[in-house]
């Protein structure tokens, strides 16, 4: 029995990199989890060292979701890649050297 299109939905799989990003369309039976589409989309032989772990942060369309969430018609499966840095700890950093700067004064009108 073949699959009529109202067993399919279209999805996308998408990952990005800071030079490259990469959209990968597909179909998709209906109840297909974003971790099922990831896979299927090829995506990650395309990107050396992209691995799909439990760790793996992914999301649709921005907002965070897990592996086994469900996909809906037309939904943007995002893989994201690990932080470099802990966005707290830099905004600290940053308003620690903005404290040192206060303190000191500007010295250039000596």
């Amino acid at each position: 029995m073949e699959k009529s299109s109202q067993d399919t939905i279209p999805v996308e799989v998408a990952y990005a990199l800071p030079h490259h990003q990469e959209i990968i369309q597909l179909q998709v039976e209906r109840g297909t989890t974003a971790k099922q589409a990831i896979l299927r989309s090829g995506i990650l032989q395309r990107f050396a060292g992209l691995q799909l772990t439990p760790e793996t942060k992914v999301g649709i369309f921005s907002k965070p979701c897990s592996l086994d969430t469900p996909l809906r018609e037309h939904d943007r499966v995002e893989i994201y890649r690990p932080l470099l840095a802990d966005p707290k700890e830099v905004r600290k950093r940053r308003a620690a050297a903005g404290k040192k700067m206060r303190k000191g004064g500007d010295r250039s009108k000596e």
